[in-house]
Parts: structure tokens; sequence; C-alpha cells
């Protein structure tokens, strides 16, 4: 993720969200995100809603700061950005009910649907394993 956090107020983000059920569902990720991580919310670039910082370094020598945990709301979905390999777990994705994934992302179409408890886990381990765990994770260079 090569972006940066912004001044831009995360309320009025979420208030201009188009889609109705993207909007309801960023109100209930922005508690869960908060109440997980104990960091208050600040808008990464333009749509991406950040909790905590991490710095990254590649293998190639690139480095940066990233949210340690964050989500966006986007129009086909909600997008919640997860360390690489925590969504391999198949028993826990299993019990999260109906997303797809991607090698970073969990996209989540309406979180009615979703099993809360087992997305509190997922974002739980990827914010402690940024913020707590011995080495920073792999992440490839995705997002550049």
């Amino acid at each position: 993720m090569a972006t940066e956090f912004t001044d831009a107020s995360v309320h009025e983000f979420i208030d201009r969200v188009e889609h109705p059920v993207r909007r309801r569902d960023a109100e209930t990720l922005l508690e869960l995100f908060s109440r997980v991580t104990g960091q208050q919310p600040r808008m990464w670039g333009p749509t991406i809603i950040g909790f905590g910082e991490y710095h990254y370094t590649y293998d190639s020598g690139r480095e940066g700061d990233a949210p340690a945990a964050a989500f966006s709301p986007r129009k086909a979905a909600t997008t919640v950005y997860l360390v690489p390999g925590l969504t391999r777990d198949p028993e826990l994705l299993e019990r999260l009910g109906p997303h797809t994934t991607g090698l970073t992302c969990l996209y989540l179409k309406d979180l009615t649907k979703v099993d809360l408890d087992a997305l509190t886990e997922l974002v739980r381990e990827s914010y402690t394993s940024v913020t707590e765990g011995p080495e920073q994770p792999d992440a490839g260079e995705v997002g550049s």
C-alpha cells in the first residue's frame, strides 16, 4: 500500500459513500477495527480507513509506512486489508461466510451475512502480526 495518511475526516468520507450497504458496513467496521486495534481511525489517501501504522521493508530494499489495519468501502465490495497468508486459514474463512480473497485483501459484500467473530479474529491476527510480531510480514511488493 503506497498510500500516506491524510487529515481528511473519516466520518465525512463514510457519509459520502453512495452505496447504502457499504456505508452501513463502514460504520460497523469502524467500531470493530477501533475495538480490536485500540487505535483511532484516520484516512490513508482518499479511500482507505486505517488504524495504527507500521514500517515495512521489502527484500528489494523498498520501504515505507502503511496502516497496521485498514478497510475501504469500495463500489463492488468492502475491502479489508490483511497480512498475506492469514486469509488462507480454511476453517476461519469457512466460518466467515460469503467472501472472496486476493493476496492481501478480503472482499465482503454484506456484513449482515458474515460471522463478525471470525472477522474480528482475522483482523486481530493481522494487526498483531505487524505491531507485535518479531518480524514484519513479507508482503511482497503489492499495491505499489
